[in-house]
C-alpha cells in the first residue's frame, strides 16, 4: 500500500548497529527509505549496512560515535546531514539493560550499582533520547513535519527488581514521549514510541542458549514465544509512515502479552 512507501524519506536510527535496531533499519530501507545507521564503533555497523544494502538495494549510511553526549550527538548528525541532507524520522533506539538491585542484596552479598553502571544505564536509555531528539528537532519544527520513534520496554510497565534502573529509564522515555508530542503536536511533529518485548538476535548467542530461552517464553510469555527483530521494524514502519500521522504521544505495546 503506498501509505507505507517510506522513498525519499530519510531515517536517522541509533543503536542500529544490530538487534533491534537492525531490525528497523532492514524494514525501513526495503520500505523504500533512505537510512542512516548509528552504533559507537564500525564493529556490527559496517556489516549490518552492507547486509542491509544487498537485501533491498539502498545505500545505507553509518554514522560512527557516542550519542550519550551532546558533543557526540552534535558530530553523529552531522555525520547525517551531510550524507542525507536533512533528517525526516528519528528513531531513538539505543538502550541497554543493566542488571543488578539498585541498593544491592546484603543477605545475597550482591553489591549496591556502582556510579558508573548507574550513569552508563541513565546515558543509554534516557539521555541519549533527549540529546538526539533536541538536536533533530529544530529542523523538524522549521519544516513543520517530521516523525519521532522512542524505543521503549514492557519494563516501563512491568517493573521487575533485577533492573531497577533500566524500568525506570524506560518509563521516563514514556513519559517524555507523552510530553514532547504534545509540546510538537501543533507543528505536525509526531512523537510515539514502542516497548518492546522479549527480542533475542539468534547470532548473538549459542543454539543452547536460544533453545533454552525458546522454552523459557513458551511458558512464560501469553504468546508462546520470542519476537522477532523484523516485527520492531513492521510497527517502526506505520509509525514513521502517513498511515500514523493521526497517533501521537502514544507507548505500543509489542511483547506478546508480556506486559499483561
Amino acid at each position: 500500500m503506498s501509505v507505507f512507501d517510506l522513498t525519499d524519506k530519510t531515517v536517522f536510527i541509533t543503536g542500529a548497529g544490530r538487534g533491534i535496531g537492525r531490525g528497523i533499519a532492514s524494514v525501513l530501507a526495503g520500505a523504500g527509505a533512505n537510512v542512516a545507521i548509528n552504533a559507537l564503533t564500525s564493529t556490527h555497523a559496517e556489516s549490518t549496512a552492507q547486509d542491509i544494502e544487498d537485501s533491498t538495494g539502498k545505500k545505507i549510511v553509518t554514522a560512527l560515535g557516542d550519542v550519550t553526549t551532546a558533543e557526540g550527538v552534535s558530530e553523529v548528525v552531522g555525520q547525517v546531514m551531510s550524507a542525507l541532507g536533512h533528517i525526516d524520522i528519528l528513531i531513538n533506539n539505543l538502550g541497554d539493560a543493566v542488571g543488578g538491585p539498585l541498593a544491592g542484596l546484603p543477605d545475597k552479598q550482591i553489591d549496591p550499582i556502582s556510579d558508573a553502571d548507574l550513569k552508563k544505564t541513565i546515558d543509554l536509555n534516557m539521555t541519549a533520547t533527549l540529546l538526539c531528539t533536541r538536536e533533530v528537532g529544530p529542523q523538524m519544527l522549521a519544516r513543520r513535519s517530521g516523525k519521532v520513534i522512542n524505543i521503549s520496554s514492557y519494563t516501563a510497565g512491568r517493573a521487575g527488581g533485577n533492573v531497577v534502573l533500566y524500568s525506570a529509564a524506560k518509563a521516563a522515555v514514556t513519559g517524555f514521549t507523552r510530553a514532547q508530542a504534545l509540546e510538537w503536536a501543533p507543528y505536525g511533529v509526531n512523537v510515539n514510541s514502542i516497548a518492546p518485548g522479549l527480542y533475542p538476535e539468534p547470532a548473538a548467542m549459542t543454539a543452547e542458549r536460544a533453545e533454552k530461552l525458546a522454552g523459557w517464553a513458551k511458558k512464560a510469555i501469553p504468546l508462546g514465544r520470542t519476537g522477532a527483530l523484523e516485527e520492531v521494524g513492521y510497527l517502526a514502519l506505520y509509525l514513521a509512515s502517513s498511515a500514523s500521522d493521526y497517533m501521537t504521544g502514544q507507548t505500543l505495546y509489542l511483547d506478546g502479552g508480556l506486559s499483561l
